[in-house]
């Protein structure tokens, strides 16, 4: 069987990328692979949906910049009916002081490329979000428009339904071998034998088995995160207002709905081991609950009322997304290990990948420093705000 392209992976890469290759009036076949058609273990569903422009890589900024622009024009886009419940309260980093610097830094090149990020010392933090404590921190910076969260699984499923629209095909399988074939590509899938001239690899949390079907290192693999949603009947209102908050603990929460998610970035200590869909609460009781009481008084009162394991497409060499094609396998292209920021720049890498399939170049987005080239190179290139 053939199609010209085929997408190993149907979340919000995969997606956007069918969608925006249609866009850009590719008219020959795609076929997308997604081995969880139901989504309830993907990446994608799983997120907490946010979107933010705080950033200190350039390319990071104008993905996600990419992203709040489709936001902010859903209905042109996908139709009078599109919604995504984006709640624009923003996002808050604080910073203790040795990290004063860095986010002042970061602040300014937010700003110089667009984004309305402001900082806040101890006596502004708390006289606009009074429920907090300040007392150990030395300055914040807060995204006052542009940044807050929306609903990750009604976005992938309008990237989903607009490619099906337009003749794209989904396959319910996994893809369980890949070779060179000619300047193309065989892929195996459910005992199924397909031929392709272009592949991408979407494939999330199995991105780095994928790459190793064709011989490629690709150090993608699963990073498993906790999340508790609590019940807080003494929330004041500016906390149920409030952003999405970062703590110098590697604790954050944001509100939703009448209830408060929790989450933290474990250390390389706590980071769990075993990459399944089993909860842990012990850090609900031994870390958050003590962490989170200390910061907002009025989470020392509060009730665990569910919770979910969610993983990262997580890119273990230096946590940026892996984007473009492989240097040796031009017609391979990669859109792996957003580490935890895939859901707000899965639009702008669809749009990114879609260009070079059809023009062979971006034209968007110059997105060559987020190329597998700088593994090969073994030269990182740092997120310093990787939440």
């Amino acid at each position: 069987m053939h199609s010209d392209v085929i997408i190993v992976g149907g979340g919000i890469m995969g997606s956007a990328t069918a969608y925006y290759l249609r866009k850009a009036g590719f008219t020959d076949r795609i076929t997308v692979f997604e081995k969880d058609p139901s989504y309830k273990q993907s990446c994608t569903a799983l997120s907490w949906g946010g979107i933010r422009r705080q950033f200190s890589t350039p390319e990071n900024i104008l993905l996600s910049a990419f992203g709040l622009n489709l936001i902010r024009n859903l209905q042109s886009e996908f139709g009078a009916d599109a919604a995504l419940s984006f709640r624009e309260q923003g996002y808050l980093v604080m910073a203790s002081a040795g990290s004063v610097d860095v986010l002042a830094e970061n602040a300014a090149l937010q700003n110089e490329m667009g984004a309305n990020t402001v900082l806040l010392n101890p006596n502004d933090l708390t006289a606009r979000f009074p429920h907090l404590d300040a007392k150990d921190i030395a300055l914040a910076s807060f995204g006052e428009t542009g940044e807050g969260w929306f609903d990750p699984y009604q976005l992938l499923q309008l990237f989903r339904k607009g490619a099906i629209a337009r003749g794209v095909q989904y396959i319910a399988a996994e893809v369980s071998g890949i070779e060179q074939h000619g300047k193309g590509f065989d892929v195996l899938a459910e005992g199924q034998q397909w031929q392709c001239t272009h592949l991408v690899n979407a494939a999330g949390t199995s991105a780095g088995i994928v790459a190793d079907f064709l011989g490629v290192s690709l150090p993608v693999s699963a990073a498993k995160r906790y999340v508790y949603v609590v019940d807080c009947p003494t929330a004041p209102d500016s906390l149920r207002r409030g952003p999405l908050t970062f703590d110098i603990n590697g604790f954050y929460f944001r509100p939703e709905g009448q209830n408060f998610l929790w989450g933290f970035t474990p250390t390389e200590a706590e980071e769990p081991a075993i990459k399944d869909w089993e909860m842990d609460y012990s850090y609900f009781e031994e870390k958050l609950w003590p962490l989170a009481a200390q910061r907002v008084s009025a989470f020392e009162t509060v009730k665990l009322v569910g919770s979910w394991v969610g993983h990262y497409d997580y890119n273990w060499f230096d946590q940026n997304g892996i984007i473009g094609p492989h240097p040796d396998m031009p017609n391979f292209y990669f859109a792996n290990g957003f580490s935890g920021h895939g859901i707000q720049q899965g639009p702008a890498v669809g749009n990114a990948l879609a260009e070079l399939i059809c023009h062979g170049a971006y034209r968007t987005i110059d997105l060559d420093a987020l190329s597998y080239a700088r593994l090969q190179r073994n030269e990182p290139l740092f997120e310093k705000n990787i939440f």
